[in-house]
């Protein structure tokens, strides 16, 4: 991979704010900005207090060029740990710099350290110029595999269940 003048930082509880900023872009790039009910105070309880997600971003010039928000599953197949990438998103006018492989290349030398069998994630399927990117890097698309999702009111019905 090429030599992309790029740093990375962890993100903290002050940077709920920035963090949310992203997820806003991220939606507006994805035609979702109606999905997103997340606020600082959220995402300051689920990430920072509870613990239940890692944000990483990528710093450039000074200034924060993209994020990825991640957490950890775990494979009974593998018997260890995995990394499920939730959120890449590079600031438009950052794109085509490198700057999202080596997001990649920082969450898969993460998974590696920490001893994870996979680094992972779900892309929507009209998304062609994300699904290059990652198939450029040697992704491997899993086309047995379909999604599904409980949320809302299908998720508390299903709680009732």
């Amino acid at each position: 991979m090429e030599e992309v003048d790029v740093t990375f930082r962890a993100a903290g509880r002050e940077d709920a704010g920035l963090i949310l900023e992203f997820i806003k872009k991220l939606a507006d790039y994805e035609h979702m900005t109606e999905e997103v009910v997340a606020t600082e105070e959220l995402l300051k309880e689920w990430i920072f207090d509870k613990g239940k997600a890692e944000v990483l971003f990528a710093v450039a010039e000074g200034q924060e060029v993209g994020f990825a928000l991640y957490f950890h599953n775990f494979s009974t197949f593998l018997g260890r740990a995995g990394i499920y990438l939730e959120d890449l998103f590079v600031l438009e006018d950052k794109r085509g710099r490198g700057y999202g492989k080596a997001l990649l290349a920082q969450l898969a030398r993460i998974a590696v350290t920490q001893g994870c069998g996979r680094l992972e994630w779900s892309c929507l399927d009209w998304n062609e110029p994300s699904i290059e990117f990652y198939m450029s890097i040697g992704a491997e698309r899993l086309n047995d595999w379909s999604g599904y999702r409980l949320f809302g009111d299908t998720l508390r019905r299903a709680a009732e269940l």
